[in-house]
């Protein structure tokens, strides 16, 4: 029996060709990939992965359209539609993805944004979403440890930074002195588990952690070099914007990593910068 995952993408074996598409082998009377979702090439046998949904006459329907969110993901996603049963939202799909009025903040409008999870419906085995996250977000049973690189989402400003979700499951706290871009509600991007309190309290940091945060940021710094005729006019007494602005780190992480360089012989402090060492 093929297993398959409603709401999240499958790989599966085209079973036969029919005018409309093609029908891909789920172990009963297959799912249809309808012909304008085909590749021009795709034949039977042939393998692929597509995302599957149930269209309104409630058929699993197959696609090669890339989902804005899968089911347990949380995504920021805009309202194109609101009824008395609920609201609609783009899912980058033909259909769109339904948010009952029940699973709702404060009603959602038209053209707006917001930040919800999917799940599967048990009554219809539809995939629905919900806005109402906090009592899904639960730090009681950890999987995470400390340095481990995990998805970070941005939930929610605070007083102390921001407030961020952690691999769709956790919250946890990017101080304000770690934040060197703007970001925005929604914003998903890499970081890391900086601390685990015994509260299971989480601090996170976005990037990569210690050397190896290092030695990416060190290939950066001699590419930019390499493009500047080999000097850049930066050092440790620049102020810490100019320094994100151009390199896209903290001042702390050019510190270490210009240290690092000049440790392995590849670069010198002037006093007005920093100078690329050729092998002249």
């Amino acid at each position: 029996m093929v297993a398959i995952k409603v709401g999240e993408y499958n790989t599966l074996q085209v079973s036969r060709k029919v005018d409309f598409g093609f029908y891909l082998d789920d172990g009963g009377e297959g799912i249809l990939l309808p012909k304008r979702f085909a590749p021009h090439n795709l034949k039977t046998g042939d393998e692929i992965n597509v995302f599957l949904y149930h269209d309104s006459d409630n058929r699993l329907i197959a696609t090669t359209q890339k989902a804005n969110a899968v089911v347990r993901e949380i995504a920021k996603m805009k309202c194109v539609a609101v009824t008395k049963q609920g609201a609609f939202l783009d899912w980058g799909l033909m259909k769109d993805l339904f948010v009952p009025k029940s699973k709702q903040l404060g009603g959602m409008r038209e053209g707006g944004e917001y930040l919800v999870k999917l799940y599967i419906d048990e009554q219809t085995g539809r995939v629905a979403a919900t806005e109402k996250i906090d009592a899904l977000l639960n730090n009681d049973e950890l999987t995470v440890k400390e340095m481990e690189m995990v998805d970070l989402l941005v939930y929610r400003r605070s007083e102390l930074g921001y407030v961020m979700i952690i691999n769709n499951l956790y919250i946890g706290l990017l101080h304000e002195n770690e934040v060197f871009r703007e970001l925005h509600v929604g914003d998903k991007m890499q970081g890391f588990i900086k601390t685990i309190r015994p509260d299971h309290k989480i601090d996170v940091v976005i990037g990569k952690p210690g050397f190896q945060k290092v030695e990416d940021e060190a290939s950066k710094i001699i590419r930019l070099l390499e493009e500047n005729n080999g000097y850049l006019p930066y050092h440790d007494k620049s102020d810490p914007e100019a320094i994100y602005a151009f390199f896209g780190m903290s001042k702390k992480t050019f510190k270490m990593t210009t240290g690092n360089l000049y440790k392995q012989q590849k670069i010198r402090f002037t006093q007005t910068g920093i100078q690329l060492i050729t092998g002249e």
